[in-house]
């Protein structure tokens, strides 16, 4: 099968294994985004789950159809065409993929807000290393923040390029992720993605200048009046990337 789509399909059997071995998967409900050639499908299948894939291009959908017919006959797998960032996505309990690089972020925020048990995701190791980053340090961003606020994040291993076909020009990393309750409370989640968005599209501001610069795109003016008249100056002083989770919370949580 020809890779499209930023697709970089998974030849390496070893590697195959060692991501298929990260969850319990037999049993479950399985969703996998970009198939590609199939081959961790076939690892998933081969453990017991029941695989729901999701494939943008029309004719990876035909080549996994054929040679995965008799496990779509038996109701083990499901092959969905579609856009995985903004088509209906089946039901499922659990994710494993290999994620195209160029829409890891929207995917990742949407299973977050869709809810799951587990998920085993590869990422560019870039992408993953912004993702793991602690609050309060440099390389900490919206995705830092977003991620760690609702789940667990554990870096597994890195895979080298040539464990790719055709390969790409970067390393990858196979993560687990673990949804869960926020640590500090949150009284508005879609307000805390507002204001953390908001912060760090002025990172290098204070946060008082990041909350003004984003009145009437992304805040509004009375309640970023509100926060600046509430918050310790401490905060207000401080930039985004120096900020900790229960800091975002108590900027929120402002009412």
């Amino acid at each position: 099968m020809k890779a499209y789509h930023d697709q970089h399909f998974l030849i390496d059997p070893f590697a195959v294994e060692r991501i298929a071995n990260l969850a319990d998967v037999k049993g479950a409900l399985v969703l996998e985004i970009g198939p590609g050639n199939g081959a961790l499908t076939r690892a998933l299948l081969d453990r017991g789950a029941m695989v729901r894939a999701v494939e943008l291009d029309g004719s990876l959908c035909e080549g996994l159809a054929q040679v995965f017919s008799q496990e779509i006959a038996e109701g083990r797998l499901t092959i969905l065409r579609g856009d995985a960032t903004r088509c209906e996505l089946p039901p499922f309990e659990m994710v494993v993929s290999n994620l195209p690089y160029s829409v890891s972020s929207k995917i990742t925020f949407r299973l977050l807000d869709i809810g799951f048990k587990e998920a085993v995701l590869m990422y560019q190791s870039e992408f993953a290393d912004r993702m793991v980053a602690p609050p309060g340090t440099k390389d900490c961003g919206r995705l830092s923040i977003m991620v760690q606020t609702y789940a667990a994040v554990r870096p597994c291993f890195r895979l080298s390029p040539s464990c790719f076909s055709p390969k790409p020009q970067v390393h990858s990393t196979v993560v687990k992720m673990i949804p869960r309750e926020p640590i500090f409370p949150i009284n508005n989640r879609s307000l805390y993605a507002d204001v953390v968005r908001a912060l760090f599209s002025h990172r290098r501001k204070t946060v008082r200048n990041c909350l003004k610069g984003s009145v009437g795109s992304m805040l509004e003016r009375t309640w970023v009046d509100r926060v600046i008249a509430t918050l310790p100056e401490e905060i207000l002083k401080s930039r985004p990337e120096e900020l900790y989770l229960e800091d975002f919370a108590t900027i929120s949580n402002v009412v």
